[in-house]
């Protein structure tokens, strides 16, 4: 009810968020600690802060989220929160034995100013840190950035401290993979296989948030990356970043450490982001495309071709994380769809003509395409402005994630679910939107959004079964 009062008339806000279209950074860093093998996320804050976060995980990938917390109290909001963590660092080792800590912070802990270089170094030298373990960091104040800058800071953080300069030269591409799901990163690693590619990639979060049911619980699940393949990524014959949100600081990281070669891609969403990939992948293996590959490509082009009739000149309204968008816009653009508004609560650099970075990601994936568009960045690029434009202009299909439910039956638009959170659907972990087949589902899912729109309103004498 809430959302019938949005009005069309748009204020410019500096200062007030209205349902941001983000959530954030501690919940990014967590899903990135994840991704790594026997590896526990611990929030250097209140236990309220690690609570909100872990359901978040757990509810998008209905998989039980461990994570530990400096459980902060009023004393420690004063005094600060070293000796709470020098406590939990001594009883994570000892209780329940991870081969990684990886701390982020919170708002509480930035606030009062702890130093967890210092404090980590204190633990080290006095023996909490038990021999052959680890603890890594980095800094995620919720009141900055977003998911995506808190997952882009922990993969740093991975680089920075693990990744070795002086590893032994190896034939491997390292890929970091950006924010995507579980299914994701199986299906990046799938198709590198599939060329006769060896990967390192980290995070790997495949095995570890879709892990199979066994009938035994694992605190560490089989998946994640190693410590030892991270140390090797520092000798791989060169680097794939995904997403320029969520990779750049981790890539231009292992270029400046290790002196790998490096290069930055949108995510493989879509033909031709995938095309690009693919190519990156084969120059830098110095490989051949085999015959599978080329075939899903060419069934990916047949369902285009297709469906073609039904997707043409519909307007779409999206919202979520920037290198999704991104490479969703430019996949949308080619299927001959409108992606009329884009908006991300995820900050971007601005270029030196003080535009958002994500705004001139976004015109070039239209590619020329739809000047009129609406494209807005950071903190009061919420739902709520994403609202009041549909209210100005309507549009056929709204695509984002679950909080878009509700302008979605307010307006009464097709919605398809995607990004991050999906709280009241399941399959997002399990079967992947990157690659050539992950295209296939994206296409299928707007597909049959739109025709049952169709067959819901059709007249009694219009209503078919072929389409």
């Amino acid at each position: 009810m809430l959302l019938r009062h949005t009005t069309d008339e748009v204020k410019e806000r500096t200062a007030l968020t209205v349902n941001p279209a983000k959530t954030c950074q501690p919940i990014g860093a967590m899903y990135a600690a994840l991704g790594i093998h026997n590896c526990l996320p611990h929030s250097h804050g209140s236990q309220g802060c690690c609570s909100y976060h872990r359901s978040t995980l757990t509810r998008h990938y209905k998989e039980p989220v461990m994570a530990a917390s400096s459980s902060f109290t009023e004393g420690t909001s004063v005094f600060g929160g070293q000796a709470n963590m020098l406590t939990a660092i001594q009883t994570i080792f000892g209780v329940y034995n991870p081969d990684v800590i990886a701390i982020h912070t919170t708002c509480l802990s930035e606030t009062i100013g702890d130093d967890l270089v210092q404090i980590v170094a204190k633990a080290v030298g006095e023996g909490k840190v038990p021999e052959g373990k680890h603890v890594i960091h980095c800094s995620t104040p919720s009141y900055q950035g977003s998911h995506v800058t808190g997952f882009a800071s922990m993969v740093k953080a991975m680089v920075t401290s693990f990744a070795d300069p002086q590893a032994e030269k190896n034939n491997k591409v390292t890929l970091i993979p950006g924010w995507v799901e579980p299914s994701d990163m199986r299906e990046l690693k799938l198709l590198a296989s599939t060329m006769g590619v060896e990967v390192i990639m980290y995070p790997d979060t495949s095995d570890v948030l879709d892990a199979p049911h066994t009938g035994k619980h694992e605190f560490y699940p089989k998946g994640g990356a190693t410590v030892e393949e991270i140390r090797a990524s520092g000798g791989s014959i060169g680097c794939l970043g995904l997403g320029l949100s969520g990779s750049t600081a981790a890539v231009d990281a292992l270029k400046a450490k290790c002196k790998v070669p490096t290069q930055l891609l949108e995510l493989p969403i879509g033909l031709q982001a995938t095309d690009r990939f693919i190519d990156a992948l084969r120059t830098m293996a110095d490989v051949e495309v085999p015959d599978p590959i080329t075939d899903d490509r060419g069934r990916l082009l047949d369902m285009i071709s297709d469906m073609h009739q039904y997707v043409a000149g519909k307007r779409v309204a999206l919202f979520g994380d920037p290198d999704q968008l991104v490479s969703l816009t430019e996949f949308l653009t080619l299927l001959d769809m409108k992606p009329v508004y884009i908006v991300t609560g995820t900050p971007t650099p601005v270029t030196g003509g003080q535009v958002p970075q994500f705004e001139v990601r976004i015109r070039k994936a239209l590619g020329g395409n739809l000047p009129e568009a609406k494209i807005r960045s950071g903190a009061q690029a919420d739902m709520y402005l994403l609202h009041q434009w549909i209210k100005q202009e309507t549009v056929d299909v709204l695509i984002g994630n679950t909080y878009g439910k509700y302008i979605a039956r307010d307006e009464n638009i097709p919605f398809v679910r995607y990004g991050f959170p999906i709280l009241d659907r399941v399959g997002h972990s399990y079967f992947p939107s990157v690659g050539y087949k992950g295209a296939m589902r994206l296409l299928e899912k707007i597909l049959g959004v739109l025709m049952d729109r169709q067959d819901r309103d059709a007249p009694e004498e219009r209503f078919e079964l072929v389409m």
